[in-house]
């Protein structure tokens, strides 16, 4: 059975494409990954998060971004466009364009059907190796669902919540989100109905 050759792209081939790219991509171990498009729960649950970050962490010399700023994961093999990123040093950027993020101390993906095992399996895997990394979170955008890995030395520490009434502790940048700040206005599919329909 023959396979299909999978073109695989240079680091420097993948930054000069995405620099005059109509729409963004990730690159890890060679491919580039296009990105698609986000449901309106994935979208409030990034605005929810980032805004509430944004006004507790400005003050104090952080910043937060969402969506659009572009990260070096993998030993400089790899680039990925976190759904929320902060850092609460001063900011390293790699002179690209878009120029790059070096040090992220917290990265947040939300969850959906289409990104959640590559958000779990090798995304987080290339999230690792970044050395200024000290917490990933998961968010589910389809149900109250909150993952947590903080890195404890070479280990990560796993905590989980679905209780709308947690409270998120963010050690990284030292400040608490509650899960009903995350998930307000979401509207999860299939809420209004009852069991039978």
């Amino acid at each position: 059975m023959a396979t299909a050759a999978l073109t695989r792209y240079t680091p420097e081939e993948y930054l000069a494409l995405e620099r005059h790219a109509e729409f963004r991509s990730e690159y890890l171990d060679g491919r580039i990954i296009a990105m698609t498009g986000a449901s309106p729960e994935h979208a409030d649950v990034v605005l929810n998060v980032g805004s509430e970050l944004r006004g507790r962490l400005r003050p104090r010399g952080c910043r937060v971004f969402v969506n659009d700023v572009r990260v070096q994961v993998a030993h400089g093999a790899g680039y990925m466009y976190p759904d929320i990123v902060a850092v609460c040093e001063k900011a390293a950027f790699l002179d690209t364009t878009p120029k790059t993020l070096l040090n992220p101390n917290l990265i947040i993906e939300v969850l959906s059907h289409s990104t959640e095992s590559f958000d779990r399996g090798a995304k987080f895997a290339a999230y690792r190796a970044v050395e200024s990394l000290s917490e990933y979170v998961l968010i589910d955008s389809r149900a109250v669902s909150v993952e947590r890995y903080v890195r404890h030395g070479e280990f990560w520490i796993f905590s989980a919540e679905m209780d709308p009434d947690a409270t998120l502790e963010l050690s990284s940048v030292g400040c608490t989100l509650t899960l009903r700040e995350i998930y307000a206005d979401v509207e999860f599919p299939g809420a209004d109905e009852d069991e039978d329909g």
